[in-house]
């Protein structure tokens, strides 16, 4: 009998054993009766009813229990064995189980891409070789601080010159003689480049200091805090922002190749900036070793370019002071810095004195009349000895005297006793074996190990050389002599850089650098978190003492007492000691001491003032930089992504805080532009840009320059304009400004704040203005320093003075924008003298309000501007070429193909090498230096600075002038094009609009006089 037919076959009212087994299946043949123990399912399905009787029903699952009516049997069904779903199972607890108290957001799909990982990777940007711990020292921290409290012991100095003159690896030599380090002797350490694309192309970048404690010859310990800077000119800016924070600058000078551009450009920097300069006289070995000069011939040498920074120092000298270098002066210093070592003549001077001071008593030359003389002339101290070895001063050894007339046989002094000896050190070590060279160097107080012996040549030179001269405290003499210490050269200083009165309580904290006074700091620098994620701001406390924690205010550049909108308060998080590749935090920093602060830089752009959260008094601002050169080289940059825009945006921001002559901004055609001063300073800044601040692929246009717009006659009319309401009425013409004039406003020889009676007599004097012009300038534009000025050049008895004098400040405004984008190309305007000769006012002053003023003087700035043949300025280069004799002839070709031209042609004394100054339009000079060093197969080598704006040839507003693509232009069709051009890139119409700029009245004054 089957199951179904029994189940047929029952009794009503009964449940039969069919079917209660079907009612322990589902219909997918799943079982869901009651549970079952091991035993019940040996047994089979007989017992299965007898059990069920025995056991209590269980209660059904309110949602997974099913009921089966069949008569008045009810089965229930347990929970454990029902069907559960996959999308129904539960593997872990909810969002809502986990965080009770959160929102939950469920999305129906995942927003993050599959290329970007669920939990991103920590990415370490790697840009630069730090210390990972603080490396082992000569002095302890402790010891450093000690001294940062005591500012007489205190030198603050910067190190500058030429490029690759040796500024870097002259610092190497105070690293290794302070930090304990197993250091390379046939390395170049170059400590301070501490970017990797310094170390790569072999160039400084980035101004590096570093703080030692360094003993002078008698052993006194000093702070020598020091500043290396790039040598090459693109980066003049990082040199000008030292200069801020240093009291003294020491010029290095290749033996060999002696003054250069960059040398006399920093030299006349210095002097601008009323330092005192010291000179060292670096790779004094390439005369021995590479020109091969006998010791006579390079005295000469070395004369020769000490007389040529004299010539520069006396020409350049502010305020009528005389001011000379020479070695018996003691500012004068002579080194190898490949090879580890420096003197001066005091060096020599101690040597052979303290050598020759037993010998018996003689008489000898005596320059000072009171000195008293010991054995072979020698005086019996080392300062009265080093005056008699330098200049023509000779050893007479058979009277025993000094003379200045020479022997029969003999040289100068300082050919006798410092280049001969060094000379013969240097043949020794070279030459000889090491049987002939033991004895000489144990005659000298100089023991090698045996291994050492056998070194490279270099290095067993410079090990020799490094143990002959010991430490470098002659440097360390010159600097404690010649350069002020902090309180001494306070006033300076302020007097220098500060804006605000002396004679306040400021004033005279900043006078006496008093570490108990306001807090007042100059920040010149920011330097780069390690993360790149910000910046740490480095600056000189001029007075008072910061310390962490301390809630300070940032005061702007653009900050005044009467415009507090560029101020920000914030705190001081850290404060370091910066050496370079480590830094040393401290907890306080006093006066006259540099620090890197911590917390402080977001609202820093370039400079700042720090002063306490709650000044004493109004405070004041430090001057900005003032730099020697401009930014005239223009890229425009794109991401490659549009979508990446703002990541672009932000690295710009934080390019233009790391470079301080940088300039970033957008244009009007809505492309983003960076301004630098040359080829290799854009490539640094779009490198940072790529790899440091944003990640991102950038797209860079071909650069372009930027110009300037002037005029070259006076206005030919009159030219008026009436404001919107036809209440007012302004009359202006425009002329050229005297020549030399617009540079000396932009260097501040003239200033705008200065009072009239002052600007008056240097105008008056000087460029032979009229006294009634002179007194009547009212500002200089763009900005307060611009290259052009305005003048009121109105009568009295024509115009109401009064009424003139409540509408100044609006037509300043109306010349200051004007001048900052001319009409031609909206380019900046340049040496333009705009004079208002008429004024119409309204009498209510509601009617001559700035809304109707500024806009209508710049129109008529401008309809003045285009009557006085205006023509386009170009910025041009000047170049400076090393090359030999018989290169010349190519790199006057190069020249003459980039539109440049030589004016000068020298040979350099005691070398094959001749040195060609030139100049060179910077639309003309990308790629300049590579197709020099092609056509000259890499011998002559160059470096470009911004010089001067000359006048493009042509007339920019020819309409006459058919420019055709892929043409070379004619000279004088140059101005049109350039015009055209860029007046296309910024997304403008091809010509200038007239109409836009000239009232109808005017323009039909200009038809008339034309017609007439």
């Amino acid at each position: 009998m089957s199951l179904d037919r029994a189940d047929d076959e029952a009794v009503p009212g009964e449940v039969g054993t069919g079917g209660m087994l079907s009612m322990m299946y589902d219909e997918f043949g799943n079982y869901v009766g009651p549970d079952l123990d091991d035993d019940d399912e040996e047994e089979g399905f007989d017992n299965a009813p007898e059990e069920r009787e025995r056991e209590p029903p269980s209660p059904v699952a309110p949602d997974r229990g099913m009921d089966v009516d069949n008569g008045s049997a009810v089965v229930e069904f347990n929970e454990q064995r029902s069907v559960v779903l996959h999308q129904d199972k539960k593997y872990f607890p909810t969002a809502e189980e986990v965080y009770p108290q959160a929102e939950v957001l469920v999305e129906e799909e995942d927003a993050q891409p599959l290329s970007t990982p669920i939990v991103a990777p920590v990415k370490e940007k790697k840009f630069q070789t730090v210390e990972r711990t603080l490396p082992p020292t000569t002095f302890s921290t402790e010891y450093l601080c000690s001294l940062m409290t005591t500012p007489q012991l205190v030198r603050n100095v910067t190190i500058a010159g030429q490029l690759h003159h040796g500024k870097t690896s002259f610092m190497d030599m105070f690293v290794q003689q302070t930090h304990e380090k197993n250091w390379s002797l046939s390395k170049n350490l170059r400590y301070t480049d501490t970017r990797d694309d310094e170390q790569e192309i072999g160039v400084s970048i980035k101004t590096t200091p570093m703080s030692l404690v360094l003993p002078n010859s008698i052993g006194k310990n000093y702070l020598v805090n020091l500043f290396d800077t790039p040598g090459h000119v693109n980066f003049s800016d990082e040199v000008t922002a030292s200069f801020r924070l240093c009291d003294g600058v020491v010029v290095l000078v290749d033996a060999v190749e002696g003054v250069m551009v960059q040398t006399e450009r920093v030299i006349k920097h210095a002097l601008l900036e009323r330092l005192p300069i010291v000179v060292v006289i670096n790779k004094l070995d390439r005369i021995i070793l590479e020109l091969k000069l006998p010791p006579a011939d390079a005295y000469h040498k070395l004369r020769h370019t000490i007389d040529e920074i004299n010539q520069l120092v006396e020409s350049n000298a502010q305020g009528g002071e005389r001011v000379r270098v020479s070695p018996e002066l003691g500012n004068v210093m002579f080194a190898s810095s490949i090879f580890g070592f420096c003197f001066s003549l005091q060096t020599f001077a101690q040597m052979y004195t303290e050598q020759y001071t037993a010998l018996p008593q003689s008489k000898g030359l005596s320059l000072d009349a009171e000195s008293a003389q010991t054995s072979f002339g020698m005086p019996n101290t080392a300062e009265e000895l080093a005056k008699r070895l330098w200049g023509d001063i000779y050893y007479h050894p058979d009277a025993r005297m000094f003379k200045t007339t020479p022997p029969p046989k003999g040289n100068r002094s300082f050919v006798e006793f410092v280049l001969e000896p060094l000379y013969k050190i240097f043949s020794h070590v070279i030459g000889e074996e090491r049987e002939t060279l033991e004895p000489v160097l144990l005659e000298l107080g100089i023991s090698l190990r045996a291994h050492e012996y056998h070194y490279d040549t270099n290095v067993l030179l410079r090990l020799v050389l490094t143990r002959f001269f010991g430490r470098s405290t002659g440097f360390v003499d010159m600097v404690v002599k010649h350069f002020p210490s902090p309180i001494e050269s306070a006033r300076t200083k302020v007097e220098q850089s500060y804006t605000g009165p002396l004679n306040t309580k400021y004033g005279t904290a900043l006078t006496t650098c008093d570490p108990n006074g306001p807090l007042l700091i100059h920040v010149c620098k920011l330097y780069t978190k390690p993360d790149c994620s910000g910046f740490d701001a480095f600056g000189r406390v001029m007075s008072g003492t910061v310390r962490v924690g301390d809630h300070v205010r940032v005061l702007g550049e653009a900050y005044t007492p009467t415009d507090e909108e560029d101020m920000a308060e914030e705190d001081v998080t850290k404060l370091w000691i910066l050496q370079s590749r480590y830094r040393v935090g401290i907890t306080s920093a006093p006066a006259g001491n540099w620090v890197l602060i911590g917390g402080v830089d977001s609202s820093i752009l370039k400079t700042a003032t720090i002063v306490n959260a709650v000044p004493v008094e109004q405070p004041y601002i430090f001057k900005p930089l003032n730099f020697n050169t401009l930014s005239v080289m223009k890229v425009a940059v794109e991401p490659l992504r549009p979508s990446e825009l703002p990541k672009m945006l932000d690295a710009l921001r934080k390019i233009n805080k790391s470079y301080p002559l940088c300039i970033t901004k957008k244009e009007e055609s809505g492309e983003h532009t960076i301004l630098g001063t040359g080829e290799i300073y854009l490539d640094s800044i779009l490198r940072d840009l790529r790899h440091l601040y944003s990640d991102i692929e950038i797209k860079v246009a071909d650069p372009v320059v930027a110009f300037c717009e002037t005029v070259a006659e006076t206005s030919s009319l009159k030219c008026f304009g009436s404001t919107p309401n036809k209440k007012n009425k302004l009359t202006m013409i425009a002329e050229p400004l005297e020549k030399g004039l617009a540079e000396e406003i932009e260097n501040r020889v003239i200033r705008a704040e200065w009072d009239p009676k002052t600007t008056a007599d240097f105008l008056l004097k000087k460029y032979g203005w009229d006294f009634l012009a002179a007194r009547s300038l009212w500002a200089f534009g763009p900005d307060t320093q611009g290259p052009n000025a305005l003048i009121d050049d109105t009568l009295p008895t024509e115009v109401d003075k009064r009424m003139l004098s409540t509408v100044k400040k609006f037509i300043i405004q109306g010349f200051q924008w004007a001048t900052k984008e001319g009409p031609l190309c909206e380019e900046p305007i340049r040496n333009v003298k705009y004079k208002l000769i008429d004024a119409q006012m309204a009498t209510e002053e509601i009617q001559r309000s700035g809304v109707q003023i500024i806009p209508t003087a710049r129109r008529v700035c401008y309809s003045a501007f285009l009557m006085a043949a205006p023509r386009l300025m170009e910025p041009v280069y000047f170049v400076e070429v090393q090359a030999p004799a018989d290169c010349i002839s190519a790199v006057v070709t190069v020249l003459s193909r980039r539109r440049g031209y030589v004016t000068a042609e020298n040979p350099r004394p005691g070398t094959p090498l001749y040195t060609l100054k030139a100049f060179v339009p910077v639309i003309d000079s990308f790629g300049f230096e590579t197709d020099l060093r092609t056509h000259t197969q890499g011998q002559a080598f160059c470096l470009s600075v911004f010089d001067h704006w000359a006048v493009v040839p042509g007339d920019p507003l020819d309409k006459n002038i058919m420019l055709r693509p892929l043409t070379v232009s004619q000279p004088t069709e140059l101005a049109r094009e350039f015009m055209v051009k860029t007046r296309r890139r910024k997304g403008l119409s091809e010509d200038v609009t007239v109409s836009k700029f000239f009232d109808e009245e005017l323009v039909a004054a200009m038809a008339k006089e034309n017609e007439s």
